[in-house]
């Protein structure tokens, strides 16, 4: 292991293009030895790419890649896996249709021989107890039915997994997009501990509290290139969102102080999870945000999918009086049509007013896109680009544009704002307060607890039940937490 100022790995004049657009310009990054640093800049900043090039899944056009002392030519993947440098793409790789322990074998290709899956699965299930417990994973469980917090943890569980390879660098990009509060606690933790040890991190994150709190330096990229870089120490929130070029921090508590309690417009959304008779019924009036909170996987999805559905059929415990759109937290399973350009992605939720007859009308599709690009600010040169070209945080911007810019009446939001700089999320709040004051209704499963203080009031979540209702004043962390752990009345 590399000695305490030793740089793990040092990155020297980093360019790289995609066409006209330079993703990195000329970029200056190193890591040393039990350092965690934090990451941080706006979507499209340039941070996965940067990641990427670390990480061997890229190849720069420009620059030098220097790991323990040691210039490398034809970096690779596979080199940097050798290495022992280690990547978790905001983008999971999971193969969804192998087990637990079958996935981990693939970053394991020396796990063989008869009995290799029984060797496979005590290895990620040793990592998963020691960074979750209680987790409640199972080895053989298949991937590609389990719910997105669960495959997150197991992607960051089989990053720190060891056999001969060593390990000395674990990038993490977004790893707490889908965990809940509780389970971030014990990821981050786990990180300062593996950073003890002489290993080292890069933590990418839009939740500037985590960087704040658990990195060591912190380095702001805007535009592909390097903005700012301090220890930790030297920056608050405020500073932090300077640096990246946006407005300050403090006009999150405006947007949450203009939010007005309601509760006297018609019921537009009435359900109970699952159509229990126990716990407390979901009742969501016209022109409300009504967030949905408590521990992931505990119900909440579960219940906008049931919205969703109640919209169009008749279920048991259901009542939805208007027309729903659905904003997927999982864009890549639920959300996006890979095949699809920006525009068509957008439009899609909304083709009666796109038609001229019975056909799509081009110029209209181009239109909504482009008023919908500006109103949002999905950052790119043409909207007739792949919807795969956007950063991870700009399709999510699309999957907005394509709800709200949609007849619906009520929106339903599955913690939408996986992988969104906290700038976009400022304006977003903003967008979805003013099309509450217009008589939209939202129900908003977050796991951030900041986004709950957007909401008029919140329902915690145990067990597939609802366990509290908390209205705005009564709202707090410790309240949420709480009720979390308690079982219905």
């Amino acid at each position: 292991m590399p000695g305490p100022s030793v740089n793990i790995v040092r990155l020297v004049g980093v360019e790289k293009y995609f066409g006209a657009v330079g993703a990195l310009t000329g970029v200056d990054f190193s890591v040393a030895a039990g350092e965690c640093v934090g990451l941080v800049g706006h979507n499209g900043a340039g941070k996965s790419t940067l990641m990427h090039v670390l990480a061997g899944t890229l190849v720069p056009d420009k620059g030098q890649i220097v790991v323990d002392g040691l210039q490398r030519q034809g970096y690779s993947a596979l080199l940097a896996q050798k290495l022992g440098i280690r990547c978790v793409f905001q983008e999971l790789s999971l193969c969804p249709n192998l087990t637990v322990a079958e996935n981990a074998r693939v970053l394991h290709p020396g796990i063989a021989g008869w009995g290799w899956r029984k060797q496979a699965a005590a290895l990620i299930r040793k990592k998963l107890e020691e960074i979750f417990p209680g987790h409640a994973i199972a080895p053989d469980a298949v991937v590609g039915d389990l719910s997105i917090g669960k495959r997150q943890m197991i992607e960051v569980a089989r990053a720190f997994t060891t056999t001969k390879a060593p390990l000395h660098l674990v990038i993490l990009d977004e790893p707490t997009s889908s965990l809940d509060s509780h389970t971030a606690a014990q990821l981050l933790d786990h990180v300062r501990r593996v950073v003890a040890t002489g290993a080292s991190c890069v933590l990418i994150s839009h939740l500037l509290g985590e960087i704040l709190e658990y990195s060591d330096r912190i380095v702001v990229m805007r535009d592909g290139a390097i903005a700012a870089a301090d220890r930790a120490s030297r920056f608050d929130r405020d500073k932090l969102v300077t640096a990246m070029g946006g407005a300050a921090a403090s006009k999150m508590r405006s947007v949450q102080e203009r939010a007005a309690p309601r509760g006297t417009t018609p019921v537009c959304v009435r359900a109970r999870p699952f159509a229990r008779s126990d716990g407390i019924e979901l009742v969501a009036h016209r022109g409300e945000i009504v967030g949905l909170a408590g521990l992931s996987g505990h119900g909440q999805t579960e219940l906008l999918l049931s919205v969703f559905r109640g919209a169009t059929r008749r279920l048991p415990g259901l009542e939805v009086t208007d027309p729903v759109a659905l904003i997927a937290g999982d864009r890549q399973s639920d959300g996006i049509f890979p095949l699809w350009s920006i525009a068509k992605n957008i439009g899609i939720r909304s083709l009666g007013a796109l038609r001229t007859g019975p056909l799509i009308s081009s110029e209209l599709e181009d239109q909504f896109a482009v008023r919908w690009k500006k109103r949002v600010n999905i950052r790119t040169a043409d909207m007739h680009n792949n919807i795969l070209s956007l950063s991870g945080g700009n399709q999510q911007k699309a999957l907005f544009a394509r709800a709200l810019g949609s007849e619906a009446k009520i929106v339903l939001m599955d913690d939408p704002m996986r992988g969104v700089d906290i700038t976009t999320k400022l304006e977003v709040y903003e967008l979805i307060r003013a099309e509450a004051n217009a008589g939209r209704t939202f129900l908003w499963y977050t796991t951030e607890m900041e986004e709950l203080k957007n909401c008029d009031h919140v329902y915690v979540f145990r067990n597939s039940r609802i366990v509290a209702d908390l209205r705005r004043g009564e709202l707090s962390e410790e309240r949420v937490i709480q009720s979390s752990f308690q079982e219905a009345r």
